[in-house]
């Protein structure tokens, strides 16, 4: 045998026997220890999106529903994630991250963004789901990273994810939430009334029916009581990327005298009078039940649904959650504007003011069925200890928030096209001692999916049809303006998608 051939043989073989060693072996870019780049679930940004609902549902748990306030965690949580990983990409743009250079195009690896991110998400669920700080170090533990590492370093992913956070905690502190009881009048008090809002009707008497008026809740433990309006301020927060909360605030709702509010106002006594097991299970699952993640995240529920569906890698789930959760956030905010300038009434007490002395039929309660009562004693198909949303009624929170997100998951994947479904038990959630049957509820497309939404706050008595068109309109304006900032901040100019899609 020749020296070269001999050579050769050795090369081949020194060459199986490293590739057979390596094999098993975890790769050496990647935190996630898969030989390829991760996909679905199983990439990172997918599984930090996957603790922030953990966190909303446990912040839901101990300090009761906040949708405005959770959804503004959720936004700036991701605007973090984000704005670590611009530096990782060859020409995204961060949002609140200044003075920090974009990384060498040879540093753009995926081990170097699941590192940044996670510091950046670590940092900034720590600031704004505090009590569960432990559950976010012990996951940082579990990558190989190490939570107590500070360092603002912006040659390194861990110092970029530091300083990604930093700089939104900052950014965001004086927006107007009175996180941490800045605002003037707010008494120290974080999330304190510092407008001073106070609704022209008293839970026991409705002077002026055309606004909003507080119920009695039950306390669960055979008392009652009645909850003040919910963050009144929020119209006052600013805005990631809209302009203002009253950009596209829509025009007034009907008011007590006109045909429409009356026909609106039959419209959710017969509906709640004639609904179906199928309309129940919609009603309970848009309502979000126990373990609730509010309708940010609700919504980043859904995006996941895609991520899994379309086999998104980090890249891709970190740009769909940025523009969902940033959409969420802002059609809050603008929600929360027209809520608090309008001071809107709610059916329940709309149909008290027209029915009162009738006798209609309607949901009894919980232990009851549909029955024949006076009009005075209509109530939304809800829990006794959670009777209705208290804040006023339009437009629609829910379906601001859905006509929004699921006008982003349309464009971002250009198609409207989701096809997901649920299976649930009718009435689990509002009488457990009166089931109906199961039922599967299907979500063709998006747009689909939030008009459900929509109309499921009109099914269960908390909105009439004008809360719920006016809603989904104004997310959807919101979702179209911030498509722009989105491709601004990830530098994507493919304008003929922007116009075909709107």
């Amino acid at each position: 045998m020749s020296h070269r051939r001999l050579i050769s043989i050795m090369l081949l073989m020194i060459a199986f026997v490293y590739s057979c060693k390596n094999a098993n072996q975890a790769d050496p870019f990647s935190l996630t220890g898969l030989t390829e780049e991760p996909i679905g679930a199983d990439n990172m940004a997918y599984k930090w999106a996957q603790l922030a609902l953990t966190a909303t549902a446990n912040d839901t748990e101990k300090f009761k529903p906040r949708p405005t306030i959770t959804s503004r965690y959720l936004g700036l949580i991701f605007v973090s994630v984000f704005d670590a990983w611009s530096r990782y990409d060859s020409q995204s743009i961060p949002v609140y991250l200044n003075g920090v250079d974009r990384r060498p195009e040879s540093e753009h690896s995926l081990r170097n963004k699941e590192i940044a991110i996670s510091y950046a998400a670590y940092r900034a669920m720590k600031e704004y789901y505090y009590s569960d700080s432990t559950l976010f170090r012990d996951f940082m533990i579990e990558l190989g990273l190490d939570p107590d590492n500070d360092t603002l370093d912006p040659a390194t992913p861990e110092g970029i994810g530091n300083l990604a956070a930093v700089a939104v905690i900052e950014a965001r502190k004086g927006d107007g939430s009175n996180q941490y009881g800045e605002e003037a009048g707010s008494e120290g008090k974080p999330y304190f009334n510092y407008v001073g809002y106070e609704p022209i009707n008293s839970v026991d008497e409705n002077v002026n029916p055309n606004r909003w008026q507080p119920k009695y809740f039950a306390d669960g433990e055979g008392g009652q009581f009645a909850p003040s309006c919910l963050t009144p301020f929020w119209d006052k927060v600013q805005p990631i990327a809209l302009k203002s909360g009253n950009q596209f605030r829509p025009g007034p709702p009907p008011m007590i005298g006109s045909k429409q509010l009356e026909k609106e106002v039959q419209e959710v006594i017969e509906m709640q009078a004639n609904l179906t097991d199928e309309q129940k299970a919609l009603v309970e699952f848009m309502r979000d039940g126990p373990q609730s993640v509010q309708q940010a995240g609700h919504w980043l529920k859904f995006a996941q649904d895609v991520s899994r569906r379309d086999n998104h890698n980090l890249d891709e789930d970190v740009k769909m959650y940025f523009y969902n959760q940033v959409v969420a956030m802002d059609a809050f905010i603008a929600s929360w504007d027209s809520k608090m300038f309008y001071d809107f009434a709610r059916p329940f007490a709309l149909v008290h003011e027209y029915y009162e002395g009738q006798k209609i039929k309607a949901w009894g309660g919980e232990g009851q069925d549909m029955m024949e009562i006076d009009g005075s004693q209509w109530r939304p198909y809800s829990p006794e200890t959670f009777l209705c949303p208290p804040f006023p009624s339009y437009t629609s929170g829910h379906s601001t928030i859905s006509g929004a997100c699921a006008e982003a998951l349309r464009l971002w994947t250009g198609s409207d096209e989701f096809g997901e479904e649920v299976t649930l038990v009718a009435g689990a959630m509002t009488e457990p001692d009166n089931l109906g049957d199961t039922v599967v509820l299907k979500f063709p497309t998006f747009t689909e999916t939030a008009e459900m939404a929509g109309i499921s706050r009109v099914y269960g008595g908390y909105h009439i049809q004008a809360d719920n068109v006016a809603g989904l309109k104004l997310g959807r304006d919101v979702a179209h303006e911030i498509w722009v900032f989105y491709k601004k901040h990830t530098g994507e100019t493919d304008r003929d998608q922007i116009s075909e899609l709107q």
